[in-house]
This record gives C-alpha cells, structure tokens and sequence, in this order.
C-alpha cells in the first residue's frame, strides 16, 4: 500500500512539473515590460494606498517590473496626516511600497525641519533638482536612476517655485527655489547628464502643474524648453489629463486618489508604449463602486491610522443652521464667503475679547484670512473637531501685524491682482468693507517680491478701501491686521506684511480659535446670521 502511494505521489510530482513547465513557457501579458504607476495631490486620502499597492500587484502578477511614483502633495489635507505633521503618510506610502517621490509646496507646510524628519523615515527615493539649502546644495538628490530587465531610467524632480510663498516662508528660510530660465537650466543639465551615464529614458517628476497663474514655471514650460524629457509625470494644479494641451506627453491623476496613472513601457525597444488614468472608484446610483480592490495589509495599517485619529477627532462640539462654503473657484479664492467671515470674525473675536491687547484702539483693528487656507466646506448639521480641523489642517497660529494704510492697500490690490480668477491669497475679512474693480488692469512693479514669484502693485488701481469698522479709511493711521502666521510671514501675496518690522504670534491656533468662538460667543450654534455673506467685499466685474 506504501509502496502504491508512492508510485501515486511520484506520478503527481511529474504532472506538476509538466504543467509548471507548460506554464512558464506561455508569457505572460507584461512579460518584458515596465509598468510605472503614478499618484500626485494625494492630499491625505490615505485609504487609497490600498488601491494603488493592489494594483501594482496585479500588474507584477502578469509579468511586469513596476515602479511607483509620486508627484508631491502627500503630506497634507485630511486630519490623518495633518495630525501627525504629515508623518503618516509616510507611513502608508512605506507600506504602500512607493519606489521614487517628489517634493510638492505642502510637503513643507509643517517646516523644513520637520520635513526632513518625517522623509528620515522614508523607504523610498526622494528627488528634487531646483531647491537649495544655506550652502547651495540641493536639499535632496537632483535624480536618481532605476534599472528594470536591461532598461534605464532616470527620474528627475521639480518642486513648484510657488512653495516659497505657499508654504509659511518663516518655516523655510535659508532655501532657495529655482525658477523660470534657472528652473529650465537645471534640468537640461540633469537630462544632459542623465543620457551621458547612458540611460534609456529620462522622466521628469514635477510638481509644477498647468495653471495659466503658474507660468512660466508649468510643467508645459518646462517641456517647451527643454530637449530630452521623454515623459513628465505632473502634479500641483490637480488636473486630469494624459496629455497636455498640445499634445504633450504630460500626465497627471487629478487629486486624492481619484486615478492612478500608468505608463507602459517596452523594455526591448527602450519605448514608451502608453499611457492612461485607471480610474479608481466610481458612483452608481448613489454607491461607490471600486474599479481597482484593496491590498489587505495596506488597507488594515490605513483603518488603524483613520480609526485613532477618528477616536480623538469625531467629537460634536456644535452644531450649524447653513452650509458654510469652503469651495475654491466659486468661494474662498474668488469672493466672500459665509466661511470666510466665519473664520475671520472668531480670530478678531479672539484678540479683541481681551481688552487692551492692541497698541491701536479696536476700531482700528481688522482680520484677514487667506483664501487658500480653507480648506474644506462644513455641511448643515452637527460640526466636529475633525470637521473644523479639516478646514484648518496647517496647525497656524493667530498673528498680529501692525501696518500703515497705505500698506494695508497694497497687500489687498497685490491678493486680488488676478480676481476674479482664483488666488489662494484672496483675502476673506472682517471689520473692513472693501471694493475691487477687475475691470481696471494690475499694475505690476517690473520685479518680483522677494523670495517670491508674485510682483507687487507699482500703484493702487484696483481695491478701494470703504471703510474700516465703519469708519473711513486713513491711508496714514496705523491698522492691527489680525491674521495667521502663514500671512505675517509674507505667505501668498502678503510681502507688505512680512516686511512689517511691529508684529506678534499668539501661538493661539486657528482652529482652536474658531471652535471657543462657535462655542463661547455663539452658544454652540452657527445661526442663520452666517446664511450669506456679509457684503464685506464687492467685485466689480
């Protein structure tokens, strides 16, 4: 009977050999390539590591070498990684099994510092050609080469120069940020010196974006002057595209998840094959549909991220009778919004509430509050520490800045030089009514501000004043500008507020400020007052 058995198992083992070995003979669908997966602007959705790690299995499963990319923008936007100062999302990224990462102008929202900390613990390659620290020396490596099954590829990143003045320049001082024809030298030289050590291909990981506000420092800039780039993989705009809009070979997922991109390439012929977006989740009659399933393991460490910053962040603490709009274009970045007062009413209300805490009298004191700071709308019902948070998720601090009248206009034609197209510094206020005129043009001043890649009014011809706290305007009086760290640091377009030599943080954060306010001045109710903006700011179109 021992002896059948045998025979029995000899003859299993055969069969198994043969059909191992009629399988290995048959190729498989990605035999002989080379995926790249892509993701830009994930922007703290951090269940859809799951989705893009399932993916590259797949793809590995059918034969294919993959390498998986980021374009920037992983550090912030959702309370699970702004609690933790974008750490975890390196977490997930870890487990996600990215390859190679560029830097994008949220990366540095919590600091350098803390930056480098957080990519400290980074399993993967971060790349970054045009941004310097103290000694002139690029604060990562420029480029980096992956080698696939006898191909070559060298990656270069770019971050956007806009980080300079997106990201609070006061977290960031000693770096220097390349830009327009210092931008495009850079990477000629690292494409130069990229095909000198012989590779096959060369791509181009930016956070640049497409954005006619962004020129000439687009990824589309970038293409058009240069020579060598066979692929540029964008981020920073959060477009969907697979192309640019000449035909470009420029591709970008849009935001959080929305796609993953995908690259196909032919390691005989050194080709790039194609390109598309794998969509990766869909509505249906009112029902997600996922078109990619999750990888478990990386599924199970994002519901541990979501469910402790859930355990401590999903607390009602007040509710709301209207919907408090945090839209970009139409909203925070293009005119008053309910939001925008809301907030700019609770960081006035905060400094005012102790008497005596300015050197000017209250009537002189006002609140501005940049657009691009909110992030996120409030719903009509009951509001939480996650939902404020969510809105708020920089960690700023409430500043105040002692300026001239003449001061105070110019930060306010400089935030709405392009209005009414959308600028993240469009200011939302209080205790002042103000005017702009897009019918008049900008007056430029022919430089930069420093540091900066926005030029400042040579004259006012767009914002008139109307009044502060209903009284008139004095180009001469000295005004309290009650603001946020970001802005007194010269953030956005708000270099006449960085060069204010009379200034002070409260180290009260944003956030915090905005829920005493709902909870101590308005009883726990956001009321009907809020349903409409206030007619603070009037767009003459």
């Amino acid at each position: 009977m021992v002896k059948g058995m045998k025979k029995l198992a000899a003859v299993a083992v055969l069969f198994v050999f043969a059909l191992t070995t009629v399988f290995a003979a048959e190729a498989l669908p990605y035999d002989g390539k080379t995926v790249i997966l892509h993701t830009n602007d994930v922007h703290g959705s951090i269940a859809g590591y799951a989705n893009v790690a399932e993916l590259r299995n797949e793809y590995e499963a059918q034969g294919a070498d993959v390498i998986l990319v980021d374009a920037g923008d992983f550090s912030q936007g959702t309370t699970y990684v702004s609690t933790s100062k974008g750490l975890d999302a390196i977490t997930m990224m870890n487990a996600a099994g990215y390859d190679v990462v560029t830097l994008g102008n949220h990366e540095f929202d919590y600091g350098y510092a803390q930056l480098k900390d957080n990519l400290s613990k980074a399993e993967f390659q971060i790349v970054c050609a045009d941004v310097f620290d103290e000694n002139g020396e690029t604060i990562y490596p420029a480029n980096t080469v992956f080698t696939t099954d006898d191909l070559t590829i060298g990656f270069v990143g770019f971050e956007t120069p806009e980080a300079q003045t997106k990201a609070n320049p006061a977290l960031i001082k000693g770096l220097r940020f390349a830009a327009g024809e210092e931008l495009y030298t850079i990477a000629q030289e690292n494409i130069d010196e990229l095909k000198a050590e012989g590779v096959d291909l060369v791509i181009a990981i930016a956070h640049l974006g497409v954005d006619e506000e962004s020129a000439p420092n687009r990824s589309t800039d970038l293409w058009a002057n240069t020579t060598g780039f066979d692929f540029i993989i964008d981020g920073h705009s959060h477009t969907v595209m697979t192309e640019g809009a000449n035909g470009e070979p420029i591709q970008s997922t849009g935001t959080a998840f929305a796609n993953i991109g995908v690259i196909i390439i032919d390691n005989e012929t050194k080709a790039i094959e194609g390109n598309f977006l794998q969509s990766v989740s869909h509505d249906e009659d009112g029902t997600t549909v996922y078109d990619i399933p999750h990888d478990i393991q990386v599924s199970g460490y994002a519901q541990e991220i979501m469910d402790r910053v859930n355990g401590e962040y999903n607390i009602v603490f007040a509710q709301s009778l209207v919907d408090l709009n945090g839209e970009r274009d139409p909203g925070n970045r293009t005119e008053e919004t309910n939001l925008g007062s809301l907030i700019s009413d609770a960081i006035m209300w905060t400094i005012l509430k102790d008497e005596g805490s300015l050197t000017v009298d209250d009537e002189y004191a006002l609140s501005i509050v940049n657009g691009g700071g909110i992030r996120a709308s409030i719903a009509k019902g009951s509001i939480t520490k996650k939902d404020v948070n969510t809105v708020l998720p920089f960690g700023n601090t409430i500043t105040v800045v002692y300026v001239t009248g003449t001061e105070l206009l110019e930060a306010l034609e400089a935030s709405t030089y392009c209005t009414p197209t959308a600028i993240g510094g469009f200011p939302q206020v209080a205790g002042i009514e103000f005017t702009v005129d897009t019918t008049k043009p900008y007056d430029a001043n022919a430089e930069t501000y420093p540091a900066s890649t926005y030029y400042g009014p040579a004259s006012i011809n767009r914002v008139t004043i109307n009044n502060v706290n209903g009284l008139p305007f004095d180009e001469n009086a000295t005004y309290a500008v009650i603001t946020n760290d970001f802005m007194a640091a010269g953030g956005d377009t708000y270099y006449a507020f960085a060069s204010s030599t009379d200034k002070f943080d409260t180290g009260i954060p944003l956030d915090e400020a905005v829920m005493a306010y709902i909870t101590d001045k308005l009883g726990g109710v956001v009321g009907e007052e809020y349903a409409e903006p206030f007619g603070r700011i009037h767009i003459v179109k």
